[in-house]
Parts: structure tokens; sequence; C-alpha cells
């Protein structure tokens, strides 16, 4: 198919996240429904619509039942729009409604309504002649029709009439009258959805589903969208079999060689990693190690800060030697604070799908999970954003590092959210009491690419960085807080710590 055909046999949104969840966009002369309650954003996205059709020549009519000129005006200026070539008609219901003398007696007023309601919306379509309709909203027919069969005949009648003349519709519906009247479901050629939710803190979400498309194989499910100053960003979800790229897999060094002892070398590009240990143990700053190694091979590396402060953060690295903010200047380090209170999980997917796909990017830094996880209304939706997340990123040939902070400082640790399982390598951070000073002790628990250490070997962090020791053969008990001693004392201890 060519591009020229393509234009004719699809009305695309011009949103591209909803283009890409219809497949393309809203087939020809069809009629489409698009519903939602008020403040969902349907009028924007209505309009985008109509601006799409217009940029290509299209004769586009908005025809609204609910607004006024001006308020749709209005709601094109606040995204910066001019609705130029779009043709807005309005229809106004009479004034006679006011004046108690003038309404009828023998009929109801809703009955002739109704008739000179669709009259005019025809004449104004005759004469135009134009290939967009948009019609806002049908709350206001479905009152005058005053009944789900006489509704029903209505959006029968304008959808063959419509169909006839070539011209692709989409109604809107406010919901505001009978949400559970399914009546244009059956009889429009695809519905699509839009939903606001509004957790008990943090910014309202707003997601997407197309109920129906016949005919034609969409992206299913609920995608994250939010309302920006220039209309809708709608972020699909992330599907990583639609993802694969050919790279050559191979151990990516953390730059601390007793690090990379540790892990039998490195971390496999393509890999996932997981930096798990309770607060304090630096589990942040592992994953800068890895950031650093990776921009010193010429590569580029991305890091998203749910927990810290960057300006707390870019002070602590500098501290050890490590200037995250002359990295990011020279372009090659992105470093973006996240919000979990106001960024849909959808959005910070796209986010960094973005990063890796437009700027190359090939490692990537999530701090941390249980930031992640506030963001999300249940923990089970954590674990599959995760794992498609993981997917993608790994089929991209990009090394992912994750860290959670687990509860507790000494014996056994709770994680807020179990996802082990997920990542290809996980790292285990420990504190440890011996020779009467608090120590820090490291282990890779499990590496599905290649092998690694059984050991568990001490590591110090100073104003020098990061300092990965010798195994800790003469102890026992090191992950449970306290270890014994099993040989001579002190063997393989980095002295003290603070020293």
């Amino acid at each position: 198919m060519t591009d020229g055909e393509t234009k004719r046999d699809e009305a695309a949104f011009g949103i591209v996240g909803l283009d890409d969840v219809l497949a393309g966009g809203l087939e020809r002369d069809r009629l489409f429904l698009l519903e939602g309650n008020p403040g969902t954003g349907k009028t924007t996205a209505a309009m985008k619509f109509l601006m799409t059709g217009a940029s290509l020549g299209e004769i586009t009519l908005y025809i609204t039942l609910s607004e006024t000129e001006e308020e749709l005006r209005a709601t094109a200026r606040s995204h910066g729009w001019s609705l130029d070539g779009i043709e807005l008609f309005e229809l106004v219901p009479p004034e006679s409604l006011l004046d108690e003398q003038q309404q009828q007696s023998l009929l109801y007023s809703s009955d002739l309504e109704l008739g000179e309601t669709s009259r005019m919306i025809l004449e104004a379509v005759e004469r135009l002649q134009p290939q967009r309709v948009v019609i806002d909203s049908l709350s206001e027919i479905r009152l005058l029709a005053q009944g789900s069969l006489r509704y029903r005949r209505q959006v029968l009648a304008l959808k063959h009439y419509f169909a006839k003349r070539g011209v692709t519709v989409l109604m809107l519906d406010d919901l505001t009258t009978d949400a559970n009247d399914k009546t244009v479901h059956s009889v429009a050629h695809g519905v699509i959805q839009l939903q606001e939710l509004v957790p008990e803190y943090g910014a309202e979400r707003r997601r997407v589903r197309v109920m129906k498309y016949r005919g034609r194989r969409f992206r299913g499910g609920y995608h994250d969208f939010t309302i920006k100053t220039g209309g809708l960003e709608v972020y699909p979800r992330i599907v990583a079999s639609e993802h694969r790229t050919q790279f050559k897999r191979e151990p990516m060094s953390s730059g601390v060689a007793g690090l990379d002892a540790l892990l039998g070398g490195g971390v496999e590009r393509g890999s996932s990693a997981l930096i798990l240990g309770p607060a304090g143990t630096g589990k942040s700053l592992f994953a800068v190690n890895f950031v650093t190694a990776a921009i010193a091979r010429g590569e580029k590396a991305a890091m998203f800060v749910f927990d810290e402060e960057l300006g707390l953060l870019f002070a602590r690295m500098r501290q050890m030697g490590i200037d995250l903010e002359a990295l990011e200047d020279q372009g090659s380090l992105v470093v973006e604070q996240v919000d979990a209170a106001e960024l849909a999980p959808g959005e910070f997917a796209a986010r960094v799908r973005d990063c890796v796909a437009e700027q190359d990017i090939k490692t990537v830094v999530i701090d941390s999970l249980n930031g992640y996880q506030a963001a999300m209304p249940q923990e089970q939706f954590l674990v599959l954003h995760i794992h498609e997340l993981l997917q993608y990123l790994n089929r991209q040939g990009a090394t992912t590092y994750l860290t959670v902070a687990q509860h507790g400082l000494v014996g056994d640790m709770k994680a807020p959210v179990d996802v082990t399982y997920l990542a290809d390598t996980v790292v285990l951070l420990r504190y440890f009491e011996a020779a009467g000073l608090v120590r820090r002790a490291i282990s890779v628990i499990k590496k599905r690419a290649g092998g690694h250490e059984k050991t568990i070997r001490e590591f110090d962090i100073g104003a020098g960085g990061l300092t990965v020791g010798e195994p800790l053969y003469g102890f026992q008990g090191v992950l449970r807080g306290v270890p014994n001693f099993v040989a001579q004392d002190g063997e393989g201890l980095m002295g003290d710590p603070s020293a």
C-alpha cells in the first residue's frame, strides 16, 4: 500500500500515540463514538482530529450542541491552536424555551426540537459537503429522543446519511444522561473510551481504551495519556515482542575490579541487574559506577531518579570524585527527576523508551522501584510494567540497573515488591557487624548469563568512591548480619572502614 492509499483509507487523529493504538487512525466513511466523562479530553481530541483533516486539505465540520463557539475557540487558544479551516456550527436552543408563554402546550417541545435539530445538522452537511464531522454531544440528542428506541433510530438514520456521502463521523458522548446506555456502541463502527482516575493523593490519571473496532486489529487494553498544552499525549503500552534488534552480548565492566570479579567480568549487554539492599548500603553508587564505566567506553547513559533530590545526588557523587553534572552537560548522561505522584506509569515507560530509541542510550538506571511502585495502583501491575519495559530494553541492547530498598537494616529483609525473578542478575547488599564495626557486604545471588563468584565480599564507600575487597572466607553468617568467625580473627576484612 502506498502512502497516498494510506491517507485515503485512514482518517488519522494526528495524535501519534492514539493513531498507534488505532493501527493508523479511523477508517473513512464510518461512524465512531468517543465517550468519556466531562474533563477527560474528548473536545481536545476531536479538535485535533478535525485540524489534522484540515491540514490535508479536507473540509471539516464541528457541530456543537452543548458548547458555544466562543468556548470552543477559547479551548483551542489554550493549546496554542487556530481553528482556521474548521467550520464551527453552533446549534443554539431556541429562545422561546426561556419564555413560558411561548412553550408548546399540545406537543412536547422535545418532539419538535429533535426534528429541528436533525434538520439543521443535515442542512449544514449539505451546504459544506465535509469529509470529517464531529457531533458534540450525543447527550443532547439522547435527551430530546426521550426513549432508547427513538434515540437508536435517530443515530442509525444519521449513520446511513453520512455513509452515503462519504463522511467520517466522530460522535462525542459525555455520559451525563445515562452511562449504562450502550445504544450507540452497537451502531458505531468503533468505540473509543477516555477515563479519568483520581488517586487519594497526587494528580489525576487519564487512560484511553479502544472498546471496539470492526474488522481491525487494534492495540487493546488501557493506555495512559495526559492533556498538555498542545493537546493529548497518548502512551501506548510497550509490547516487547514488537521490538527486536541485533547486538553482541558481552560483559559490561563496572570499572571496579573487585565488583567485576564478583560478577564474572561484568553485567552482560542487553540484560537487567537488580541491586537489592537496605537503606544506606550504596545501591545508587553501584548503579552510578556502571553509568560512568559506560560513558568511559564512549556510550550514553540515562538515570531516572525517583527517590533522591538531584541536587543532593550530584553533591554526594562529587564528594566521591564523580561529577554527574559535567557528564550531563557534555551530553553523555541524561538525568531525570521523576515525581511518582505526578507521573503515570505509561508516561514514564514512554520517557525511557524515547531516551533509548532517540539518543541511542545503552545503559539505563531506575532508582528506585520503591518510588516507581508509588505510581502504580497495585503491585501486580508494577510487575507487568517492569516486565515489558525490561524486555523492551533488553531487546534494544540496553543494560538496565534497578535498585530496590529493603525494609530493615540487619537480619531478615523484606522488599516491598518482589521482582527478583524478572532481573537477569541480582546483587545483594548487606550490613554486618564484625570486630566492633558496622560493615557492608556484597554478593551475587543470581546471574543468568555466564558465571559469577559465589563468594561474599566486603566493600567500602569513601572519598575515593567504591572499593570492593577480597572474599570473606573467614566468616559464616554474614548475610544474617552477625557472622561467626570460623577462621583466624579478621581474615579477609578490609580494616577500619572509617579510617
